[in-house]
């Protein structure tokens, strides 16, 4: 997310390594915050390919709001992903200054002048948090990795994501799938859709795909989710949505 110029970046998958080649492209030297909805391996996996990071001069801060209750740490976390058999340098190789924050998920963020944020945590397993963006009078919400009570929607999220302008939600899974994918730790589309209802969201984008869901099923999800709720979307690569 962009706010007032300022880099806000939500997990750090491998769609990570494309932004940081155009963060270079964009400007001399960087700057970003990094805010992790958890540590699960599809949300981390990129940060060893983002360039800023090898950077002297760039500027980078990575938060997360779960670690804590497990008794870790981001930096060791981040840093063991770099450690070999699984990668051939070291972190130590990376020349940006990096920093890392360590928050309770429930606490409220301001990480730069006139950006606020709220955090919530969200049931996966290991625990995830769920962030809500609000600037310049506009609410957009990251609420992704989550497994939702069937027949109950989730009055912590609805707090969450009340009147937002734009929700991203976890869709991995189909009502009619989720049955099959109890403990897995994620929702549905369609729940999706009930929650933002309930809470009067105005644009709902569906987002984590389950990968096997091919580029025709995710087309018939779009003009059901249409459908259901105008002017809501499914996440594309290189999507880019205004407030």
């Amino acid at each position: 997310m962009n706010c007032g110029g300022q880099q806000l970046i939500f997990d750090a998958g491998t769609g990570l390594r494309a932004l940081g080649r155009q963060m270079i492209q964009d400007c001399q030297t960087c700057g970003a915050h990094i805010f992790l909805s958890h540590t699960h391996v599809d949300h981390i996996n990129g940060f060893a390919f983002f360039k800023p990071a090898y950077q002297s001069g760039n500027r980078l801060k990575l938060w997360n709001g779960h670690l804590l209750r497990q008794g870790r740490r981001l930096h060791e976390v981040v840093g063991s992903l770099m450690q070999r058999p699984f990668f051939p340098v070291p972190f130590d190789i990376m020349h940006a200054t990096i920093g890392f924050e360590d928050f309770q998920a429930g606490d409220t963020l301001d990480p730069v002048p006139g950006v606020q944020i709220r955090t919530h945590f969200l049931p996966h397993p290991g625990g995830a948090t769920g962030y809500r963006v609000e600037y310049d009078g506009r609410s957009a919400c990251y609420v992704t990795d989550l497994e939702h009570a069937e027949g109950r929607l989730d009055e912590d999220v609805l707090r969450l994501i009340d009147g937002a302008d734009l929700v991203i939600y976890d869709s991995t899974f189909t009502d009619e799938e989720y049955v099959n994918y109890r403990g897995w730790g994620h929702s549905t589309w369609q729940e999706g859709v009930r929650l933002c209802k309930a809470a009067g969201v105005k644009r709902l984008v569906t987002f984590h795909h389950e990968p096997d869901h091919d580029d025709a099923f995710l087309d018939g999800v779009a003009k059901a989710l249409e459908a259901a709720m105008p002017g809501s979307m499914v996440a594309r690569e290189g999507m880019v949505v205004e407030l």
